[in-house]
């Protein structure tokens, strides 16, 4: 009965202060969101491509199933940040629920698929990406969604083909759901191996053609635009023409230590302020991650053998890989994969200790209590920290806004947006979309064009000269032009 009013408790936490924490919307989640509408209102992306397969924006391609599940809601709702909040909440839901259902599938325990429920919706890493409105929201419900598909079909000796269609299909739709999970997709379809058996390779080869199948749009996307794809893996890579292959392994090695380092996992976290919390606490539960540590003892033990254990380690072990190619250390996003076989690894650890015909029976019970008071402990005390802190209002740019509002108080049309990077201006077409404001009342100019004489103009990260400042914060500002 705890238990279960704690896993309401924690459902209830997804939903807690959406959409104003984090106050302000991020300039890839107005990329994300603004893109969502053009496709439910007319069927075409901010540039008047006819429902692409992936979006351009400034500089970099986002990929395609998040932004049409988001424009299926929109075309319901209409635009707006609560819905899209909302939706990545509901996502990050399903994500921990699936997990506790995972458990409950292993275990068949109802105890096991709560309390494994439960770590996995307090687990910060999980709980803050669900804060926000970027692709790679969707991509853990869809893993969690294969794992227990394939744990289905691994108590099976020959799987039907619906079971290998549907294993095939969702590795498909990782690819197309955030780019790390392109190659995160193929590392875990090279990992069906492990399933390979007299009577059941035809299913596995079947699974690995359906996948095979939904790579064909990609195929021709890449050969029409070559480098498209490419281009932003240029900028947050460390892999630079030039290097030699011993630089890039003894770097990569780095990188890949550095994605397991308990320091990163529990006190600091990703350093970036958006997709963590900074200074609190790391990205796991201290709870969780002994459960996950003594699962995989535990595998090693007894359980090496059996093709899905191995496979949960094998994913554990290339989860980090797309992270560990650049340059970014303990990076959220890219490594949202890893929490996820952690959690499944505390499975065996909670089965066990849960296991009353075994010795030691009264210590195995006192140390699952302990375990889990220390989660909901340590889960709350994150909680309270992250629904009590300053607004991040720089990280979020939180005040644009504002700023918009200023310019369109004045009479001057168009609208002129200067901005230092190639990103910012997308703020302008949200936010006015938002407002009802046609985004014909702006006009993009490069950053080293001068704006015409009279001109409002609200520029990002430039300085203005001989100009009267309207209103100024952080990096933008809106003037107008002598």
């Amino acid at each position: 009965m705890i238990l279960l009013a704690a896993s309401l408790l924690v459902a209830a936490t997804y939903f807690a202060a959406v959409p104003n924490n984090p106050a302000g919307f991020f300039v890839d989640e107005a990329s994300i969101a603004y893109n969502a509408h053009t496709i439910a209102n007319r069927g075409v992306d901010e540039y008047g491509h006819a429902f692409p397969l992936y979006f351009r924006a400034f500089g970099e391609y986002k990929s395609p199933v998040y932004i049409y599940a988001l424009a299926a809601i929109f075309k319901f709702t209409g635009p707006s940040i609560f819905v899209a909040r909302i939706f990545s909440a509901i996502l990050g839901l399903a994500t921990v629920l699936l997990l506790g259902l995972l458990a409950l599938r292993i275990t068949g325990q109802r105890v096991a698929g709560l309390i494994v429920f439960i770590a996995a919706g307090l687990t910060p890493w999980f709980f803050e990406v669900s804060r926000l409105v970027f692709e790679v929201a969707l991509l853990p419900a869809l893993l969690v969604l294969f794992l227990v598909l394939l744990h289905a079909a691994s108590k099976r000796d020959e799987w039907s083909w619906p079971i290998s269609a549907g294993l095939g299909l969702l590795l498909g739709l990782m690819v197309y759901t955030y780019p790390g999970g392109r190659l995160l997709a193929a590392l875990l379809g090279l990992g069906l191996l492990f399933f390979l058996t007299k009577r059941r390779w035809r299913s596995v080869v079947l699974t690995l053609v359906v996948f095979g199948l939904t790579l064909l749009p990609l195929a021709v996307f890449m050969v029409r635009n070559p480098s498209a794809l490419g281009e932003r893996f240029k900028d947050v890579t460390y892999i630079k023409p030039g290097d030699t292959r011993t630089q890039i392994a003894v770097r990569f090695v780095q990188n890949y230590v550095q994605n397991f380092s308990p320091r990163s996992w529990l006190v600091k976290g990703d350093p970036e302020p958006r997709h963590h919390l900074p200074g609190k606490m790391g990205s796991l539960l201290a709870g969780a991650t002994i459960l996950a540590l003594l699962g995989f003892v535990f595998i090693l033990l007894r359980r090496r053998r059996e093709a899905w254990w191995r496979f949960v380690l094998y994913g554990l072990a290339v989860s980090p890989i797309p992270a560990s190619l650049t340059l970014d250390h303990f990076h959220t996003l890219r490594l949202i994969a890893l929490p996820i076989f952690l959690l499944v690894l505390t499975v065996p650890a909670v089965e066990f200790l849960l296991d009353t015909n075994q010795r030691f029976r009264k210590a195995r019970q006192i140390t699952l209590a302990v375990l889990v008071l220390a989660i909901l402990l340590q889960g709350a005390i994150f909680q309270q920290s992250f629904h009590q802190a300053p607004p991040r209002v720089d990280a979020f740019d939180s005040y644009y806004p504002e700023l918009l509002a200023s310019a369109l108080n004045r009479p001057e049309r168009p609208i002129y947006l200067r901005d230092h990077t190639p990103a910012a201006y997308v703020y302008a077409f949200w936010y006015a979309t938002l407002r009802g404001v046609s985004i014909d009342s702006f006009h993009r100019i490069p950053r080293d064009e001068p704006p015409p004489p009279g001109a409002v103009v609200i520029g990002h990260g430039l300085p203005c000269e001989n100009c009267e400042i309207i209103q100024e914060r952080g990096q933008f500002k809106v003037y107008v032009q002598k």
